[in-house]
């Protein structure tokens, strides 16, 4: 899958740049994300580094049939009618994998928002594993992780350095993608 993923890239015109070795768990933290072509480019950009992320997806998801598909494609079944969080279900995935990539986009929609979902800091933060920077720039056609940030408590300077990481990258529809400003 290497190779084919590297090949569907290479001919869509995309450049995939990849500086950071990859722990053995993380967040990837994936951004902007404005567009369901992000999905798809993200498992190109993926499977071309010989890489595999998991996402979160609903539990009513995964009956039959499409429960073996979202499977195979990383796919974690988030059951939101337990009395446990969201965050509390992916600590516990974290502890029972020890090699463990769980995507989250923190603006959490494809709209524009003014402030990013936390919980793929929490997760981090909770799990004691590090963050991973994967960005999808539309105007220069690359993709790539090449940052990682271990969180370190302080919200509001990891947030700041997040936010400067992701200011500078642009969505395929850029009026729907928002970076909060650093303070």
């Amino acid at each position: 899958m290497p190779n084919l993923s590297k090949l569907i890239l290479k001919i869509a015109g995309w450049t995939t740049v990849t500086t950071v070795a990859e722990p053995p768990q993380s967040i990837v933290c994936v951004a902007p994300h404005t567009s369901n072509w992000d999905y798809i480019l993200g498992q190109l950009y993926y499977w071309s580094e010989n890489r595999t992320a998991h996402f979160l997806i609903k539990k009513s998801w995964f009956k039959f049939p499409f429960g073996t598909l979202f499977r195979k494609l990383g796919g974690v079944p988030v059951d939101r009618s337990r009395n446990t969080s969201t965050v509390e279900q992916m600590i516990a995935e974290f502890k029972r994998r020890p090699a463990f990539h769980l995507a989250i986009t923190p603006e959490g929609t494809r709209k524009r928002v003014k402030k990013w979902k936390m919980g793929f800091y929490n997760i981090a933060l909770a799990a004691k594993a590090p963050i991973q920077l994967a960005y999808i720039d539309y105007k220069k056609k690359e993709i790539g992780i090449t940052k990682i940030i271990v969180p370190s408590g302080n919200v509001q300077a990891d947030m700041n350095e997040i936010y400067k990481y992701f200011e500078k990258r642009t969505a395929l529809h850029p009026k729907n993608f928002y970076v909060p400003p650093i303070n």
